[in-house]
């Protein structure tokens, strides 16, 4: 195998074989010939001169592409659309003077890109709706797991393994409405002409602006679209590329956030990566486990949060009914984008898949913590037994203060015994642990997580139950 050209990584080792598929130069100009195909029959049935046998050849041909033929053509004429309706015309010479009739290239080119990038999104929903169910039952299983909540990264209240999971599950649902919001509301460009008024076909039907709306209808109906956009130029807008390039945008968010999560907890070994049996951590340190795949996550984020910025950048400058600045752009933003965003779905399920809670070392961080997080309990109950709550608070501070300096001396915490031997406190050791029970701080943690996922399940109900493999 030569390896002498550059290969996108996102095709050598991070996407999936549909996405690439969906993507292949197949794909894309064999959703032009369909497209040709149901213009020729919409064309047939509304009266044009166009035979029955002329469309059932065209459908005969719509898988056999001789590359070699378009690529020779569109060097002599410069123009892709054309040479590729000079191909299908050679396989299908019959017809070949009927392609393309009335049309203009953004009738393929926008309209199969609309197709892709639609089949693409319904893709996307798939392995979202597989991340959601894999962190809805890990949060299920760890929903009353008492772990130590974190605020600027310090050690704050107790909150649950499993709640901590709804908020990441909570981002990612974002997304899914965001997702389906956009998926439902695309529309197809139809037939509309070279600047989006039809004039070509309102001259093919004689007048009859009847027959050209009918024509449009049934181009939506054979693919699967509700309707065409109300007005256009000679493109779609390019505000729903804009649309589209968001939400994966914002799924990336969502993912990057999880993903740095579990690196800061992984560091602390809370929390842990599927890591397999023979892989290395470190070329230099065999004994690392590092997030790779969490890190890969972030770092793939990180890219399609940028390459949204063409989509906005793109619809802000096109020019009256069309300009081509956006041609070389969106012919790399778009499927890259979809790419990417597939990419970290994909590690997205094989990462939630296989997250690894260490609990003991879960439980021996909230031990460490607790005797801080339960001074306010105590001042409680040492006020019920004829303690000054002003002046507990200080005896309190002051303890906690030695407390913690003793801990950064790498010596175990002694605020119990300190809060002890105090008098104001009137409080026991074996009474102060009484208060010690994590159980008692995580709030709702458990009611919330079940309350969160019987009103979430129904979202990413039917998600597949496939493992996903990472290879690299």
């Amino acid at each position: 195998m030569s390896k002498d050209r550059y290969e996108s990584p996102l095709a050598s080792r991070y996407a999936s074989e549909y996405m690439l598929r969906l993507f292949s130069p197949d794909a894309r100009y064999q959703t032009w010939r369909r497209l040709w195909v149901e213009l020729a029959r919409a064309e047939h049935e509304l009266g044009l001169p166009i035979t029955a046998g002329q469309v059932a050849e065209l459908e005969a041909h719509v898988t056999d592409i001789d590359y070699e033929c378009a690529a020779q053509r569109e060097k002599e004429v410069r123009h892709d659309v054309m040479a590729h309706v000079y191909a299908f015309g050679k396989a299908a010479p019959s017809a070949a003077g009927i392609i393309h009739l009335g049309a203009t290239s953004c009738y393929v080119t926008d309209n199969a890109d609309l197709i892709l990038y639609r089949d693409g999104l319904r893709y996307l929903r798939g392995e979202l709706c597989a991340v959601l169910r894999n962190l809805g039952r890990f949060a299920q299983t760890y929903k009353a797991m008492p772990t130590l909540g974190y605020t600027h990264y310090q050690p704050a209240q107790l909150v649950t393994v499993g709640k901590r999971a709804t908020l990441w599950m909570q981002d990612l649902l974002t997304d899914l409405e965001e997702l389906d919001f956009v998926t439902a509301h695309m529309k197809f460009l139809g037939c509309r002409g070279t600047t989006g008024t039809e004039a070509s076909f309102l001259d093919l039907f004689e007048g009859d602006g009847a027959k050209v709306d009918e024509m449009n209808r049934r181009l939506c109906a054979a693919f699967g679209f509700e309707e065409c956009f109300a007005v256009c130029g000679q493109t779609y807008p390019r505000k729903q590329d804009s649309r589209i390039l968001n939400v994966l945008s914002s799924i990336a968010q969502s993912c990057y956030r999880f993903a740095n999560d579990l690196r800061l907890l992984q560091h602390d070994r809370q929390l842990e990566e599927p890591f397999e049996k023979n892989q290395i951590g470190s070329s230099a340190m065999p004994y690392k486990r590092n997030p790779m795949r969490a890190e890969r996550i972030c770092s793939l984020a990180r890219y399609l949060t940028a390459d949204a910025q063409n989509a906005a950048m793109t619809a802000s400058v096109q020019w009256l009914e069309r300009t081509l600045d956006d041609s070389a752009n969106r012919r790399i933003s778009l499927p890259e984008g979809f790419l990417c965003a597939d990419a970290i779905l994909r590690l997205m399920q094989n990462v939630t898949d296989g997250l690894h809670v260490n609990e003991k070392i879960v439980e021996r961080t909230v031990r460490e913590y607790l005797p801080f997080i339960s001074t306010e309990n105590l001042m409680m109950e040492a006020v019920k037994r004829g303690g000054d709550r002003q002046q507990l608070h200080e005896i309190i501070r002051e303890n906690s203060m030695a407390a913690t300096a003793r801990m950064k001396e790498g010596l175990p915490c002694d605020l119990m015994e300190r809060l002890a031997a105090e008098p104001a406190f009137r409080m026991s050791v074996q009474e102060i642990e009484a208060v010690l029970d994590p159980r008692l701080y995580i709030g709702r943690c458990p009611e919330q997580v079940d309350a969160f996922l019987a009103q979430a399940a129904p979202a990413y109900a039917g998600a597949s139950d496939e493992t996903v493999e990472i290879d690299l």
